[in-house]
């Protein structure tokens, strides 16, 4: 101890106070260049302090849930790191997909090497009546885990929708549905369990409909070996789409604006790499729509009421999107739209009509053509001939055909004409059919049916780029005066009827009246439609 006393008086004497100045400054400098070094060497390797607390996939949806509430605070989010000791994938319809090989990755961080959630995004969101919500998808495992059949063990939030007409949700991840139980469980590790009933028919609130539908749970948040959970046995590499043929089908309407369109809306993404699986089969209804079937869908549809097997799926989709109107797609809600769901209908039926004829008082020889829709039981025309012989006073080639199950040749014939007419029914759906700018006659019977007459088809025609014209019947044109007297209710107070319930309104007005058009007084409306062609 004395030596180094000793040591260091001798050390610091040797040394002149300017000279011990000197020497300390360059110390310090020194210092400070090898942590300057130290850091700039190191600095690849350093990152975010890991947090081991697990976040929830709810915390992390209020870290970054709401473009339109906090995409206005996305610099002072910038800042905010935080890491999960898991993978942290965004998924959108793009397919624009964030994920990092690393079990540390950063969200929100401005400066990570990697592509980064950020705060104001528009993909990787989905879009509902109200709202805007994220997904996040999380890998509590390596990335070689595998869930049954295949499945990576990765869940996403199930996103379910419930608008004004329908209601569906959609599934991703390790999905397992059992046709005997008609049941659909995501099974993994969630923020907690949840479950629904869905009625997979796109009519909500129509109980009458409904009560002819399969009741369908959906729970998400099961693990294999739980009650209930079951094994798969077939495993599927493609999405899947559960619909019921319950309710309405087979009213050619209801075909249309109940499934049909719904199922495009829902389907179409997949280009046909998607798989049908049908509750409350209807045998019938598949053979008659199997052309549009095939053309939305490359696999056969399979009968899940009755398979015996427990089928997996990366993506299930339960129930069909719908527009709130009849007939009618929302470009504004959808990607899709009317104009080109027709297209669609004549890629698939190789229609070859496009637009109606366009006439001018230069070629009087160009004749329009007219198709009267015929009916055999009820609403029906009683001088269908009288109706055909005065249009061909007119100029129209005049065609009388009846609708059926053959869709090819419905829609054949449909294509073809100019002008389609006919009274208020299932029939006039074939108007999707018909080519841009052609005109549908709407007739209409007596007993208040206006507001029928204006949402099933003069409000749909629009979006389909029709012209509309309608012809609204007088008591006299209708049989019902031939079965009731004139002071009956059912003639003078058609209201009276109507508050009595539905099937009161529909076992008089629809189904036990036909038309005998009075045909001076309609000979306009055909005269008018003529004049449209010419524009």
């Amino acid at each position: 101890m004395g030596e180094k006393i000793m040591y260091d008086t001798i050390f610091a004497r040797s040394f002149s106070r300017y000279d011990q100045k000197k020497l300390g400054y360059g110390a310090f400098l020194a210092c400070f260049l090898i942590a300057l070094s130290f850091s700039t060497v190191f600095k690849p390797y350093l990152g975010p302090l890991t947090v081991n607390k697990r976040l929830s996939i709810n915390d992390g949806l209020k870290m970054v849930r709401a473009n339109d509430t906090i995409s206005s605070n996305a610099t002072f989010f910038s800042n905010v790191v935080i890491s999960f000791n898991a993978t942290v994938e965004m998924v959108s319809d793009g397919s624009s997909n964030m994920s990092s090989t690393s079990r540390n990755d950063t969200i929100g961080s401005s400066t990570s090497s990697s592509k980064t959630l950020g705060f104001n995004y528009t993909n990787g969101v989905i879009r509902n009546d109200t709202r805007l919500m994220p997904v996040l998808e999380i890998n509590n495992g390596s990335s070689s885990q595998q869930g049954q059949g295949g499945v990576p063990e990765k869940i996403i939030e199930p996103i379910c929708n419930i608008e004004g007409r329908t209601e569906f949700c959609e599934m991703n991840g390790d999905i397992r549905i059992n046709g005997k139980s008609s049941t659909v469980l995501q099974v993994g590790m969630m923020t907690e369990n949840s479950s629904w009933i869905i009625g997979p028919y796109a009519r909500k609130g129509d109980r009458e409909a409904l009560s002819h539908v399969t009741k369908w749970r959906v729970k998400t948040g099961v693990k294999d070996g739980d009650n209930g959970v079951h094994q798969c046995n077939r495993y599927h590499g493609v999405p899947a789409v559960v619909f019921s043929l319950g309710g309405y089908a087979g009213n050619n309407f209801h075909d249309y604006t109940d499934i049909i369109i719904p199922l495009y809306l829902t389907s179409r993404r997949f280009n046909g790499e998607v798989k049908f699986l049908i509750t409350n089969k209807n045998p019938w209804w598949i053979n008659k729509f199997k052309t549009i079937l095939r053309n939305l869908s490359h696999y056969d549809p399979i009968d899940i009421d009755n398979e015996q097997q427990v089928h997996c799926f990366p993506t299930v989709i339960i129930g069909l999107k719908r527009s709130p109107k009849e007939l009618t797609i929302d470009p504004s809600r959808s990607p899709h739209s009317m104009k080109e769901f027709r297209q669609f209908l004549r890629t698939t039926y190789s229609l070859k009509k496009t637009t109606a004829v366009k006439l001018t008082n230069n070629n009087r020889k160009k004749r329009p053509r007219l198709l009267i829709l015929s009916r055999k039981k009820t609403r029906a025309f009683t001088n269908t001939k009288a109706i055909a012989t005065m249009a061909r006073t007119l100029g129209y080639k005049v065609t009388i055909a009846e609708t059926d199950s053959n869709v090819a040749k419905v829609a054949e014939t449909i294509n073809a004409c100019d002008v389609m007419m006919g009274v208020h029914g299932a029939g006039l759906t074939n108007m999707v059919f018909l080519p841009s700018n052609a005109i549908l006659i709407q007739i209409v019977p007596i007993g208040g049916f206006e507001w029928l007459a204006r949402t099933d088809f003069e409000e749909p025609s629009k979006d389909m780029n029709l012209r509309y014209l309608e012809y609204k019947i007088k008591t006299e044109e209708s049989t019902l005066i031939q079965q009731y007297p004139p002071y009956h209710e059912v003639i003078r107070n058609p209201g009276a009827i109507a508050k009595q319930g539905w099937y009161a309104f529909k076992a008089v007005y629809l189904q036990q009246q036909n038309v005998k058009l009075d045909i001076h007084r309609f000979r306009p409306i055909l005269s008018r439609a003529i004049e449209l062609l010419h524009q």
